[in-house]
């Protein structure tokens, strides 16, 4: 009993830390393919694209092994609100990436648990009772993070390496005019991560909303990758008229689209 008790307090702490890791890993292959020339408007739409394709075959052979709700207009449309936020989330964090570096990203990222919470007071999901050292806990905890946002945000420190010679390629280089100020692109980018990590929980409230009216993961996943793929493939072709921005070669920035399809 105990080894059970223990394996099921380790194991969602380590799949927590894998995740991060692999946030990390991949925030990082895409800053080395936007820094090699990858649209990241572009990346967004190959990424979910790819992904959907791998999804296709789910809701043929998931309806087959369930009894399912029809996907009415008003799922359809949820759906559709889901892929709207999604995208939306994607290209501010990509570019917040872009402005900035991974590590700003992924210091960022802390915020998720903070914003969920306080969504989740607005939408009357959990209650904040003031005396109770449980609402306390968490309250105090959102004002940390929220406070150290603003810290990697607003302050960037010296580099804690100095090489002897600058490479060609820095991980922490924006791939912005050199004339623009370093500090404000740092800003920037932390405010871009910020906005991004706000839409997350929100993403995650009108995805368990969808998932009580229709239970089935894939399908749902499916129609989301779509959803953003269209809406990404609208902007990134505004923004990316130039047909040139839209090859794909066999380099990081194909091993970075391919490893980005975790939906």
């Amino acid at each position: 009993m105990a080894g059970r008790s223990c394996y099921t307090d380790v194991l969602p702490f380590m799949a927590m830390v894998t995740m991060e890791c692999t946030n990390v890993g991949l925030n990082t292959l895409f800053k080395a393919a936007t820094l090699r020339g990858m649209s990241y408007h572009v990346f967004v739409v190959y990424s979910y694209s790819v992904a959907a394709l791998f999804l296709l075959p789910a809701p043929f052979i998931s309806n087959r092994s369930r009894v399912l709700p029809p996907l009415n207009f008003s799922i359809m449309s949820k759906v559709l609100l889901l892929g709207l936020i999604g995208s939306s989330s994607q290209i501010m964090g990509y570019t917040g990436i872009n402005f900035s570096s991974p590590t700003l990203a992924s210091a960022i990222s802390n915020l998720v648990p903070a914003f969920t919470f306080i969504l989740a007071v607005i939408f009357r999901m959990e209650s904040a009772a003031l005396r109770s050292r449980s609402s306390q806990a968490k309250i105090l905890g959102t004002i940390v993070s929220l406070a150290g946002a603003f810290v990697v945000t607003l302050y960037k420190g010296p580099p804690l390496v100095f090489p002897h010679q600058s490479p060609s390629i820095s991980l922490h280089q924006p791939l912005l005019n050199p004339t623009t100020p370093t500090n404000s692109n740092w800003v920037l980018g932390g405010l871009l991560l910020t906005a991004e990590y706000i839409l997350v929980p929100l993403w995650y409230i009108v995805q368990a909303q969808i998932m009580k009216e229709y239970p089935n993961e894939l399908t749902v996943i499916f129609f989301y990758n779509v959803c953003v793929g269209v809406v990404a493939g609208v902007v990134a072709l505004i923004t990316e008229p130039n047909s040139s921005a839209w090859k794909l070669r066999p380099n990081v920035a194909l091993v970075s689209i391919l490893c980005s399809v975790r939906n």
